[in-house]
């Protein structure tokens, strides 16, 4: 159940709710649980979380001028300008907070092809959580 939780709070941290999944997964380190097993479930939520973002870029750019759209024109500018600069390498940093639902929304905008999204995107949220879980795993 507690595996659960994390994978929900992860997702939840991916997508523009203000949520974050770092307290549950200390927590869950602390309580001794599996750091194997709490960076797989960290991991796969937080990347499926990124991939609505994907689908909301890709799908409902139609709506960006609404005023309940999520993300800002400036903000969407910013993550275009680091995409083109950077390349799809960029999505190694959708982990970083402001920037990173942007830039997995702007990769939906672009159609960067989904396999290369949750490799990229997976890659660097998983590497992000092992600075958290590492130190309970050696």
């Amino acid at each position: 159940m507690e595996y659960t939780l994390l994978w929900l709070h992860s997702f939840a941290a991916a997508t523009l709710l203000p949520v974050g999944s770092e307290p549950t997964l200390l927590i869950l380190l602390q309580k001794g649980h599996s750091p194997l097993l709490l960076l797989f479930f960290a991991t796969t939520g937080n990347t499926a979380g990124a991939v609505i973002n994907w689908v909301i870029g890709r799908y409902l750019l139609q709506f960006k001028d609404r005023s309940w759209f999520p993300i800002k024109n400036d903000t969407l500018t910013k993550a275009q300008k680091q995409f083109s600069n950077r390349g799809v390498w960029i999505l190694l940093f959708a982990w970083l907070p402001v920037i990173g639902d942007p830039l997995t929304f702007v990769a939906g905008v672009l159609r960067v092809n989904l396999i290369t999204f949750v490799l990229l995107v997976g890659i660097g949220k998983c590497m992000r959580y092992m600075v958290f879980v590492l130190p309970y795993w050696l």
